[in-house]
């Protein structure tokens, strides 16, 4: 059973830059699309082509800030069809001023349809008056009044002459604000008031004979001169309504040419019906307004194009960065017309990245959707009823209804959400409506097999990066040093990274090293600098640690033997770097009938996956023991120096090794570290974080000295993980350091414990092995309970 160090050839996959055809990155064309991602362009295909209802997207896997514009890109390469949008804008509605009509148009109508309005409304605003001051039409209005003049002249002739022959005059006087007719009497040939008759019938100027016959008279027939000032008030009327038939009439021709002009381009009874209330609101409500100075009326004739493209735009592809609710659905903005007066009508109404992408694709950032307020649950309404609805823009104090409500816009959009796969998660169980509307999940793959058409891809990628950077070239030896970086964000030898994001930044910084050194082309040496000098930038923590241990602030042993205590192996993640640590784990064991205490779950440091990986130790424990009897002691395990949270379970095959040192007071050797999970029957399972903890407890072994016999424990599951740095793999081509991969906790045994393990059969008791040594002093725990129960008895 003897476990021998991993050869050095299994510790890292090493590129070697002679499998590339290509000196440089010039001689690489650059890629188009993604590399290694067919299943989810299938799926994503799919998706951008069915247009079922529901059928909007989901894109998780894709890391980086630029992951929405790499969907754009890929929906641009992929070319889909889709259903164009037409045109839409907003017109006043006559009939209900506060709901704004929608009027829809041919796709590239509507900006050119609002122009041609646009050039009717300038004519109403500044060249009718004008039209209407033309000779023809003001000699057309004189003959008319003429006309009626002459009408009312033949009309009072009888009346008048007949009240002439009897002493009698027709004028007409002021009652208040009216005008009343009234006959009055002659003196000396001219009509006067009938005081002054009264007042020359009382200085005898007037016998009283005529006196009486003059007043007799104006009383009997002002009847007459009622029926004909009415006669005359009805000529007037007409001669008004015919003179304003006359000038509507010359309105109505002149705007008619405008309109069939326009309604020859654009046809339609929604277009109709509005020109043909356009002229009928002119003219019978605004006419007299025309040629009164600055016209301030024409805004509701005016057209807005809230949504309109080209004719030969192809699918609209809409990438929303900041998705506010506003920004999404659009709004109604209050805007400022006159002297400084606010208003909110048709014309206030704007749009959103919903409707500008109606008819292709909206990309949205999951993750920003769900925290700007509103935004969800306005996206999810509009995508389940298929029907946009934009509403005010304005916080909707004290419960005020909005000033207008506009019609509603049918929209057929396709809304590609990008997030974390914890987000996609969440909506499932918060939102019963996400399954049905977002139906399609492309899901990217982080990691791509590692072949020669991968590596190839890689330096296609990085040709592109190179473009669009205006980085210097790289040469084969600074691709294979960026594939073997890539294998390792991956945690494989066999696999390549495909966070590209990652890559590039790699690139971009190597770049900058050859130019800041006068060099033309990047080489592996630039590469392997940046990526020392990023871990370098964020391994401050890292640095701290390493300065306590050196120190003797924490405590951790790296060579001799120790009995409950080893060494386990930790992560810590801060940004982008990742590093391992060791981590002393100690045991102590005393007759007892607790069973095994977690002593990080008991002070409520432990998360669930390392509660879960305790108790399956405790499992393991009693398949290893297999005793006839219960167990009757307690035992205690606990991270020292450990003051926050702990979580997994790769500590677990360490722990096993820990109490078994306690129980049977066996050394563990201190010169070696393990991690790795651990099953009930024994087995010794794959782990996270394998190199950064293997280079964590060789750093540690080489500030303390490294001794050749130094090494880490690991599953043999993770051997295919391995991509360690070049020094710990020449550290160990040395013999100052070594890797071991183990499949049991048997083999764990024997190399933590430089003992045989013994077997599974639980009546092997050999105490020359750990695990017989354990089970005889199992059974000797039992033994000594069952006394003090004899003697309590």
């Amino acid at each position: 059973m003897t476990v021998k160090p991993l050869p050095p050839d299994m510790l890292r996959w090493v590129c070697d830059p002679a499998s590339f055809d290509f000196r440089t990155t010039e001689d690489v064309e650059p890629v188009r699309g993604v590399v290694g991602q067919a299943d989810a362009i299938l799926a994503l295909q799919f998706g951008l082509e069915c247009h079922a209802y529901g059928q909007n997207m989901f894109v998780r896997g894709l890391s980086g800030t630029g992951r929405m514009m790499l969907v754009h890109r890929l929906i641009t390469e992929l070319n889909p069809t889709c259903p164009l949008a037409p045109d839409r804008v907003y017109v006043h509605d006559f009939d209900n001023p506060m709901r704004p009509r929608l009027l829809t148009l041919p796709r590239g109508d509507g900006l050119p349809f609002s122009r041609e309005v646009d050039q009717l409304v300038h004519f109403i605003e500044h060249d009718l008056a004008e039209r209407l001051s033309a000779d023809g039409l003001k000699s057309r209005v004189k003959a008319l009044e003429q006309s009626t003049e002459e009408s009312i002249k033949a009309a009072a002739q009888p009346l008048e002459s007949s009240l002439a022959e009897q002493g009698l005059a027709l004028v007409t006087t002021m009652v208040g604000q009216a005008t009343r007719p009234t006959i009055v009497p002659l003196v000396n040939g001219q009509p006067v008031a009938p005081e002054v008759l009264d007042l020359e019938h009382s200085r005898g100027n007037v016998p009283d004979a005529e006196y009486q016959r003059l007043k007799q008279e104006m009383q009997r027939r002002q009847g007459e001169a009622e029926a004909l000032h009415e006669h005359v008030g009805d000529l007037m009327e007409r001669h008004m309504q015919t003179a304003q038939r006359v000038v509507q009439d010359e309105v109505r021709a002149h705007l008619r040419r405008r309109v069939n002009r326009i309604q020859r381009q654009f046809t339609g009874d929604a277009i109709r019906r509005f020109l043909a209330q356009i002229i009928d609101d002119l003219v019978t409500n605004r006419l007299d307004e025309i040629g009164e100075g600055e016209v301030t009326f024409t805004d509701r004739y005016r057209v807005n194009p809230i949504q309109s493209q080209r004719r030969d735009d192809g699918c609209p592809t809409i990438v929303e960065n900041a998705p506010t609710l506003s920004n999404l659905m659009g709004g109604i903005d209050r805007r400022v017309v006159g002297e400084q007066r606010e208003v909110a009508d048709h014309l206030s109404i704007r749009g959103g990245s919903l409707l500008r992408a109606d008819g292709g694709y909206l990309i949205v950032e999951a993750r920003d959707l769900l925290s700007e307020p509103g935004s969800w649950r306005a996206l999810m309404r509009a995508l389940r009823a298929r029907r946009l609805e934009v509403t005010w823009s304005e916080p909707n104090l004290l419960g005020a209804p909005a000033p207008i409500k506009p019609e509603p816009i049918d929209i057929n959009v396709k809304v590609i959400l990008v997030g974390d796969p914890d987000v996609y998660e969440m909506l499932s169980a918060i939102d019963p409506d996400f399954e049905q509307l977002f139906k399609v999940l492309a899901e990217f793959d982080t990691v791509t097999p590692r072949d020669a058409a991968s590596l190839n891809q890689y330096a296609s990628v990085l040709r592109r990066i190179v473009d669009e950077d205006r980085l210097p070239p790289f040469d084969r030896t600074a691709v294979a040093a960026l594939a073997e970086h890539g294998a390792r964000i991956a945690a494989s030898r066999g696999r390549l990274t495909t966070r590209f994001n990652r890559i590039a930044d790699i690139a971009r910084e190597a770049g900058f090293l050859a130019e800041k050194a006068g060099r033309g082309i990047v080489t592996a040496d630039e590469v392997r600098e940046t990526v020392r000098r990023t871990k370098r930038r964020a391994g401050l923590s890292l640095r701290k640690f390493r300065e306590l241990r050196a120190d003797g602030t924490i405590r951790l042993q790296t060579s001799g033997r120790a009995v409950g205590q080893v060494n386990g192996l930790a992560v810590m993640q801060t940004g982008l770097l990742t590093y391992g640590f060791p981590a002393r784990i100690t045991a102590t064991i005393a007759p007892g009938s607790s069973g095994v205490i977690n002593i990080e779950r008991e002070s409520d440091l432990s998360g669930a996956i390392h509660n879960k990986g305790f108790l399956i130790l405790g499992g393991l424990l009693r398949t290893l023991l297999s005793p006839a009897h219960p167990l009757a002691f307690d035992a205690s395990i606990a991270f020292e120096q450990s003051y926050g949270g702990i979580d997994g379970d790769s500590a677990s095959g360490a722990e096993i090794c820990c109490l078994l040192s306690a129980l049977t007071q066996w050394p563990i050797r201190q010169d070696l570290a393990m991690t790795g999970a651990i099953d009930q029957v024994g087995s010794v399972l794959a782990i996270g974080g394998v190199n950064e903890k293997i280079e964590g407890f060789y750093d540690t072994c080489l500030d303390q000295g490294l001794s050749g016999t130094q090494g880490v424990l690991i599953p043999r599951s993770n051997a295919g993980d391995l991509m360690l740095r070049d020094d710990v793999v020449e550290a160990c081509r040395e013999g100052r350091f070594n890797v071991y991969a183990v499949d049991s906790i048997l083999q764990a045994v024997e190399l933590m414990f430089d003992a045989p393990a013994g077997t599974m059969d639980a009546h092997d008791v050999d105490e020359t092995t750990v695990l017989g040594r354990a089970r005889a002093r199992a059974a000797a725990f039992w033994e000594m309970s069952i006394v003090r129960r004899t003697s309590d008895v």
